[in-house]
């Protein structure tokens, strides 16, 4: 199911971001697409190697799922009182559904999709971005998906427990009760309502429970996988956003304060970043053998900035960086580090990102606001801290140093989802797709790959590999997007590993052209468009594939044979990547270790987590 927001719903920023879900976009089309596109619908579940599961039809009206009876067993099952709030026929699509929406108490809102003819037996509940604060059913990563495209799915999702005037506004901090369902609370119930909903509704439970999400729907997605093995068969978590308390404060924190002089003016301007991305692509393009705009491996890189510095008596800047802002991206590449030099956080964006710094910490105008400095301050103020800071608290308060990361622990097993004893989720048969961009600026990918090694370590590389698999999109942005392949289906995959045992080895994904989007506020943005938030993108529509190419599971990549059609996957072969380092200095750097999560609840108006 497409909604209008539907491809751009997991480009939120993960930290503190200040997307909202009025994105007018489509999806993308590739020719090949269109012309197969009936074949794709029409192909059975067999063949896409997915289950063959009968059709299952309502033993309810839409409009009969109300009532207070039906309330007392809902809330009987959740354990929290539980309320339909309204439960209507619509069309999707042009397919038909029933819409319900709910909320669990104190103020969990969730709302479900059911299919009214086609129903497959099979549910799925998608994540919420940046602070997240409303409610946005959709799918995505999911083109050809049999099920998706038929309309056979149940759909699910949720507010997560707070109502956000954006997706940066983490006011909701105030209230620890909000802060818990926004940690693990609110997905979690909203899929144990959502499992007796459908029971209810079509008379048989779904046979596979599923759930993808991206950003801080990537995090959501760990956190399930994690503190709730038995919620879903198959999660597919995107770019996550698992480390939250330090990801939303010191990394954007940085970024901020790195392109911001003394005076408030941003120093690296988006002018300067095609300069940029060619220096680098010059140098690091053709070191995995193909020179095609894509790098294939970022660590393989070696590059410094200063071949860009102008020269003292140069007239003419506009094709070479000053000395500041030399700086200012060694900076950017490096992330926060103490007076030391030792890290704050696990990594930095990687070479080749460099035009998806735009809009996120560097800015058209040096009297623009870093976008990060907001993704920051929304989770800093409200939501990073035991005790929320001042109103009037800036960046300028903000320390890098270990004293300011000690403040930050106690959060860490609230909010983080880097357990990586994900032993209980294998053992009832879970499996689970982790996937990132190379060139997401919003969250260092080093963080995912760092994550999927701890899970190694903790597991072993033989039961790991039985259920869980990373990938890596080189070129690819934030969930989304970037001059790499950033198209593809994860949905399919997900679904066949589950229902089939058949593991997925590889992906093949499109680059599409119309890149990069043009910037502006979408309509009925009401916040963007009077200039309190930075731009938002809105995606051209139906493009067309200029590239494609296949993404093998970490840690292979792809490799071209040096003969035939480079847009064909069959031209490549795998080969390893660069070796991952068994551990990574940086303060957090015990975070990825088990046992610490807690459950916390109220306790006279106070957070306690035991």
């Amino acid at each position: 199911m497409k909604s209008a927001s539907s491809f751009f719903s997991t480009l939120r920023h993960s930290t503190g971001l200040v997307l909202t879900l009025a994105l007018l976009v489509t999806t993308i089309v590739t020719p090949a697409e269109a012309q197969t596109k009936p074949a794709k619908l029409a192909k059975s579940y067999a063949q896409a190697g997915l289950a063959s599961l009968a059709e299952v039809a309502p033993v309810l009206a839409c409009d009969k799922l109300t009532g207070g009876a039906l309330n007392d067993q809902l809330a009987a099952v959740v354990g929290a009182k539980t309320e339909i709030l309204s439960a209507k026929a619509i069309e999707q699509d042009g397919a038909p559904y029933c819409e319900i929406s709910t909320l669990i108490a104190p103020n969990i809102h969730s709302q479900y999709r059911f299919p009214v003819k086609g129903w497959t037996q099979r549910y799925l509940q998608t994540g919420c971005g940046g602070l997240c604060g409303m409610v946005d059913i959709h799918t995505e990563h999911d083109q050809g998906c049999v099920p998706a495209d038929t309309h056979a799915l149940a759909l699910g999702a949720t507010d997560m427990g707070h109502s956000g005037k954006n997706m940066g506004d983490g006011s909701f901090g105030d209230d620890p009760q909000a802060r818990i369902d926004f940690a693990y609370r609110g997905q979690h119930l909203t899929v144990v309502l959502g499992k007796e909903l459908v029971r209810q509704f079509y008379g048989v439970p779904a046979k596979f429970n599923y759930f993808a999400g991206c950003s801080d729907g990537g995090r959501e997605a760990l956190m399930e996988a994690q503190r709730y093995p038995n919620d879903f068969n198959g999660i597919s978590a995107g770019a996550p956003a698992m480390n939250f308390v330090i990801q939303n404060s010191f990394y954007h924190g940085w970024q901020a304060t790195s392109n911001t002089d003394a005076n408030g003016k941003t120093i690296l301007t988006a002018d300067k970043l095609p300069l940029l991305h060619k220096a680098v692509l010059d140098g690091c393009d053709a070191l995995d053998g193909q020179k095609d705009g894509i790098i294939n491996d970022p660590r393989q890189c070696k590059f410094d900035p200063v071949v860009l510095q102008c020269k003292e008596d140069q007239a003419d800047t506009a094709q070479c960086l000053s000395a500041a802002q030399v700086e200012t991206v060694r900076k950017l590449y490096a992330g926060p580090v103490d007076a030391n030099g030792k890290h704050l956080t696990i990594g930095g964006p990687q070479y080749g990102s460099e035009l998806s710094w735009d809009g996120v910490f560097v800015t058209k105008s040096v009297d623009q606001v870093v976008p990060s400095t907001f993704m920051a301050l929304g989770s800093i103020k409200k939501l990073i801290f035991e005790k929320n800071t001042p109103d009037d608290y800036t960046l300028k308060d903000f320390h890098f140093d270990a004293a300011q990361f000690d403040l930050e622990r106690a959060m860490h097993s609230l909010y983080d989802a880097t357990n990586p004893d994900l032993s209980s989720f294998a053992n009832a048969g879970g499996k689970l797709i982790l996937w990132h961009g190379w060139s997401d600026p919003h969250i260092s990918p080093i963080n995912t790959i760092a994550y999927y090694t701890a899970v190694n370590q903790v597991l072993g590389k033989d039961k790991t590999s039985d259920f869980a698999k990373l990938f890596l999109f080189p070129g690819m942005y934030h969930c989304a997007m970037g001059d790499g392949p950033s198209e593809f289906d994860l949905l399919t995959p997900l679904m066949r590993w589950t229902e089939s045992n058949q593991a997925p080895t590889s992906i093949v994904a499109h680059t599409v052209s119309g890149f990069p989007p043009k910037l502006g506020p979408p309509p009925g943005d009401k916040d963007h468009a009077k200039g309190d938030l930075p731009p938002l993108p809105v995606m051209p529509i139906n493009k067309a594939a200029i590239k494609t190419r296949v993404v093998f599971a970490y840690p292979n990549k792809a490799v071209y044979k040096g003969a035939g059609n480079p847009n064909d996957p069959a031209n490549y072969r795998a080969q390893a990547g660069e070796r991952e380092p068994t551990s990574y200095d940086w303060y957090g750097a015990e975070f990825m270790q088990p046992g610490f999560q807690k459950q916390c609840s109220v306790v006279e108006g106070k957070l306690s987590c035991q």
